[in-house]
């Protein structure tokens, strides 16, 4: 039987998601109409023998985290469980902390992944993979291919052409190593917890050595890549599947809207059910566009491609709406328009006004282009990115938002461009 382990970190986490992540915690923000956590359960779910899904991380167990994972529960038939660390453990410290809970039942594997991704998540491939390479103790890293400048912002792998065996891993390399990434979704067995066992001891050791009064604590932080696949790259026990299928890390806001367009891709093949389509007194769509049946929009509105627009929204005669996200309760009034941008919780869009931003795409030249986490900052001034509105935004008629972040609960009287409105 199978297990997984989602690790979802918590609120000190996802700063890089503000203003979005004020309102609901980062794995549960909507990425094409669903929340971001469940395309991971959906995947595991889809095992045979998958007997239970644990989800690991540090945020208070609040209403909305626990009411989705009874919902996924219900949904996909699968048992769900959330396990919150005490503090921020670390990607190896969590899933050490919470071992018996894994190995109970005595899973043969696990899988282990990270909340920030967006993938077609190969699973049943690794599986495979880890079969048919040798033994039942080894580990498998899924990696892709990046290029060679954005390779230094992962982790990088250095695999055996052979074999497919990692004989090198480097966390965020600061020289050229290797364009195979980490894509943060792994294959384990349980002999994992010896190696992660065997770095807690030292862990402690130091300890006694620094007398730190809450050594205990600090122990327990390990980290898998730099702590553990460092240690266990060219000992024969940690292989590398490469995927060509898509991947992409959501680690900024502009990077939810791209990976909402890699799902909505990829409904065509699982959910066409999920992507609208022109019918007579609907909206005019353009490409792949995921509309809530809540939501109510003029016929004369156009939308497309790659929106996606949640529960309750409204939306105005002869809106264009394209390469976006509109979360639940907005109002898009006549006529205005909305580009590269996410409008927040119940905001509201006035007459014939523009809200645009810069969409921060990889390299459409580049095959293994990735998207570029950049800082919110460059040379002093706000790097053009997408427009984020946070909740209950109210922007005035005929004004223009350019590139620009604006906090929740804000009413604008003016345009705006490159600010962030706090």
């Amino acid at each position: 039987m199978l297990k997984a382990v989602i690790l979802i970190g918590g609120p000190q986490k996802g700063t890089r998601f503000r203003p979005l992540s004020f309102e609901v915690p980062k794995p549960l923000f909507p990425v094409a109409g669903v929340p971001m956590l469940q395309h991971h359960i959906e995947a595991c779910s889809k095992l045979p023998n998958m007997k239970e899904i644990l989800v690991i991380g540090f945020y208070q167990p609040n209403e909305e985290l626990n009411r989705f994972l009874s919902c996924a529960q219900q949904d996909f038939k699968v048992s769900i469980r959330y396990l919150q660390e005490y503090a921020a453990l670390g990607t190896g410290g969590g899933i050490y902390h919470f071992r018996d809970q894994i190995l109970s039942g005595g899973p043969e594997a696990f899988f282990v992944m990270n909340a920030d991704v967006c993938s077609e998540f190969p699973l049943p491939e690794m599986l495979d993979f880890q079969k048919e390479h040798g033994d039942a103790y080894s580990f498998v890293i899924l990696g892709t291919t990046a290029n060679r400048k954005q390779s230094l912002n992962y982790g990088c792998i250095v695999e055996n052409e052979q074999t497919d065996e990692v004989l090198h891993y480097v966390e965020k390399p600061s020289t050229f190593v290797s364009d195979i990434i980490n894509c943060g979704i792994y294959l384990f067995t349980p002999g994992v917890f010896q190696h992660i066992g065997a770095v807690f001891q030292k862990n402690q050791q130091d300890m006694l050595l620094e007398e730190q009064s809450n050594g205990w604590h600090r122990a327990e932080v390990i980290r898998l890549e730099q702590d553990i696949f460092t240690a266990l790259a060219g000992q024969g026990k940690l292989y590398v599947y490469k995927t060509a299928r898509f991947w992409s890390q959501i680690k900024s806001a502009g990077s939810a809207i791209y990976a909402s367009r890699l799902y909505l891709n990829q409904y065509h093949k699982t959910h066409p059910e999920r992507l609208a389509t022109n019918r007579e007194g609907g909206p005019k769509t353009i490409g792949n566009v995921y509309i809530h049946p809540t939501s109510n929009i003029d016929p004369t509105a156009v939308i497309g491609p790659n929106v996606s627009i949640g529960t309750g929204v409204t939306i105005g005669a002869g809106v264009r709406v394209r390469e976006s996200i509109i979360l639940h309760g907005a109002t898009l009034q006549d006529h205005s328009c909305v580009l590269n941008s996410i409008v927040g919780w119940d905001s509201t869009i006035g007459k014939w006004a523009r809200v645009e931003g810069t969409p921060s795409d990889p390299n459409p030249n580049d095959p293994y282009s990735k998207i570029d986490s950049e800082t919110l900052f460059r040379d002093g001034k706000l790097t053009p990115s997408i427009t984020i509105l946070g909740c209950n935004v109210n922007i005035p008629s005929e004004v223009i938002i350019l590139n620009s972040i604006v906090l929740p609960h804000k009413d604008l009287n003016r345009s705006f461009k490159n600010q962030i409105i706090l």
